[in-house]
């Protein structure tokens, strides 16, 4: 058998199979439909996962893709299970930007109890409108209010997160959500302790729009 085995060389493994989001690991690659109802930093893009992160809440546990395409733009993929599954394609804003997109004082009322927030759109200069306009709802109206949770730069599917003395390991933050009127795009805010403040705009997509899976090595 050896003499046979130098000559044709060891057989390789099969190559991993890959056909879901729910299956992406660091290294693998994806490619987005070319479609024009999805923003620049998506469309037609090919983007690879640079990192698995999850959030830890009482009763469920997200996965996170951290996602790096040609561009300088970091997006985020998580799963969206209701009647069917959607893709959740996520992108962070800076301060600046929540300033121009919303009004600061109805924005804060989101962080009043009960959590009825209601969150108007504002005009987008031209430079924005092409950046963000596909990232937006018109209206949005809020469904989450101070959800806790811990967020763990690791992949933890399948697994429950390790506990230390005190309890979780993760980072703890409070979780708020927004909706627009049709339920495609959000308004997500992550509020960790010493009061620092993640805003991510998230777009709710059919599976379908990731046209092609590239297993990693």
């Amino acid at each position: 058998m050896g003499f046979f085995n130098s000559i044709f060389g060891k057989k390789a493994p099969p190559a991993r199979e890959l056909n879901h989001p729910s299956a992406l690991k660091i290294g693998d690659m994806i490619s987005i439909d070319n479609s024009f109802a999805l923003p620049p930093q998506l469309r037609g893009q090919q983007l690879k996962v640079e990192a698995v992160n999850t959030y830890e809440f009482e009763r469920n546990q997200q996965t996170e893709w951290v996602l790096k395409g040609h561009g300088s733009e970091t997006l985020f993929l998580s799963i969206e299970e209701d009647d069917e599954t959607y893709l959740a394609f996520s992108m962070k804003i800076t301060r600046a930007q929540v300033e121009q997109l919303f009004d600061l004082e109805q924005f804060s009322t989101l962080f009043d109890e009960p959590g009825h927030a209601e969150l108007t759109t504002q005009e987008l200069s031209p430079q924005l409108a092409e950046q963000l306009e596909q990232w937006l709802g018109k209206q949005y109206h809020q469904v989450t209010f101070a959800l806790f949770g811990y967020f763990h730069r690791e992949d933890y599917r399948g697994l429950k997160p390790p506990q230390d003395a005190n309890g979780a390991t993760g980072e703890p933050f409070e979780y708020y959500l927004l909706l627009d009127d049709d339920e495609s795009r959000a308004v997500e805010v992550e509020v960790y302790e010493g009061g620092d403040t993640d805003v991510v705009l998230t777009l709710y997509r059919p599976l379908s729009d990731i046209r092609d899976y590239w297993p990693g090595q």
